[in-house]
């Protein structure tokens, strides 16, 4: 377990400078076995609450890209998620470092506890790295982008840091212009690798850089103030699938709240297809919950808001089909006031012929009988008063 604590440390994975040739032969995963305890529901769950926006979207037909050390397809939780892989280094499709396996779980894993935000939601995995410390120096990076905004993601997720260079920033404003929301680790305080400097591609515009908050919702510890900084999302205490099994009980970083961003993303996406990239953008930050100190951004990332709220210059989306749309009411005949006017005197008229009508054939016939004289109103008889005789019993009400 100390492997596995120790793994789940680095939110944000160290990028070496060798590569594997494009045909090396497959390498072995040296993972730790997973914790297989109970595992309770996940505090991020709770706080964000994106199972309330689950009646409208759950991110259906987003293709959202997780650009990682690839993911166990075999874990409950990503069984049937995945529509689509690409290996960028030559070594097989699986995940030897258990990072890509949480991200992607978080993203769109499926679990009554501990399930992603649009678990509905395709997933493309793009491993560009084998282990922690298997990789380029951040050279597959740019091609891995590509891969994804060519292959049609509309998120893309990149859960680590790398440093900037021309064919990176290329690549990202490539896949701006595929229209793709690019979400990234805003990175850790502190790097294995020692790098203190601000990560990229969360540094560049336009891409949606995350920072890490604890369940006190103040920011996590580790999480880095180097880099640009959007918003924020949960980072700290998590709880996250482990390939071969099992769970990491003690994941935190920039990495893991990267993945409830890029959910939240695709939520929007299939809420609001008709918003372009910089308006989905608009909205996730429009609508998170606010600052809550240095290196937050504009705060807790809120799905349900992301994906209800109605801002200003945008369409509202249609009703969600659970829901029927709005009855619409017929509007009420042009009034006629000459035919109104027509109908109160036909009605008063009727009216009048009615009363003479009972006047000439009750009260005349009446007065000729008396000759007009008035007549008297008769009284009542009084009634016998009662005897001892005829008296009725007395009636007793309950008991003495």
């Amino acid at each position: 377990m100390r492997r596995l604590a120790a793994a789940a440390a680095a939110a944000t994975l160290a990028l070496p400078a060798l590569p594997p040739t494009a045909h090396a032969a497959p390498a072995p995963c040296d993972l730790p076995r997973g914790y297989t305890g109970p595992v309770g529901e996940q505090w991020a769950r709770k706080r964000l609450g994106y199972d309330r926006a689950w009646t409208l979207t759950q991110g259906e037909g987003v293709l959202t890209a997780v650009i990682d050390s690839g993911a166990d397809t075999r874990h409950p939780m990503l069984s049937g998620r995945i529509a689509d892989s690409v290996d960028l280094t030559g070594t097989g499709d699986r995940d030897c470092a258990g990072h890509g396996t949480g991200v992607a779980a978080l993203i769109a894993g499926r679990d009554p506890r501990l399930g992603g935000v649009a678990p509905a939601a395709r997933l493309l995995i793009v491993k560009q790295q084998h282990a922690e410390r298997d990789a380029d120096g951040g050279a597959r990076l740019p091609k891995a982008v590509r891969a994804a905004a060519d292959a049609g993601a509309r998120v893309i997720n990149i859960s680590l840091k790398a440093a900037p260079s021309p064919a990176l920033d290329q690549a990202v404003q490539y896949a701006h212009t595929k229209d793709a929301v690019i979400v990234a680790a805003a990175g850790n305080a502190q790097e294995q690798d020692g790098d203190q400097g601000a990560a990229y591609p969360a540094s560049y515009p336009g891409v949606l850089s995350v920072a890490s908050l604890g369940p006190d919702g103040a920011r996590a510890e580790s999480s880095g103030v180097q880099s640009k900084v959007d918003l924020a999302a949960p980072g700290k205490g998590l709880i996250t699938p482990w390939p071969g099994g099992g769970h990491n009980p003690q994941a935190e970083g920039t990495s893991y709240a990267a993945a409830f961003v890029s959910g939240t993303a695709a939520l929007v996406r299939s809420r609001h297809p008709h918003l372009n990239r910089e308006q989905v953008v608009r909205r996730i930050l429009a609508t998170a919950d606010g600052n809550a100190g240095t290196g937050t951004g504009r705060g807790m990332v809120n799905p349900v808001q992301a994906v209800t709220a109605v801002l200003a210059g945008e369409t509202a989306p249609p009703p969600a089909p659970s829901q029927p749309p709005a009855a619409v009411l017929a509007a009420p005949e042009p009034s006629d006031d000459r035919t109104r006017a027509i109908a109160t005197a036909v009605t008063a008229v009727t009216l009048t012929a009615a009363a003479l009508a009972a006047l000439s054939g009750v009260i005349v016939p009446m007065g000729r009988r008396r000759n007009w004289r008035p007549g008297r109103a008769a009284l009542p008889a009084p009634e016998p008063e009662d005897t001892p005789e005829t008296a009725p019993p007395s009636t007793t009400i309950g008991t003495p």
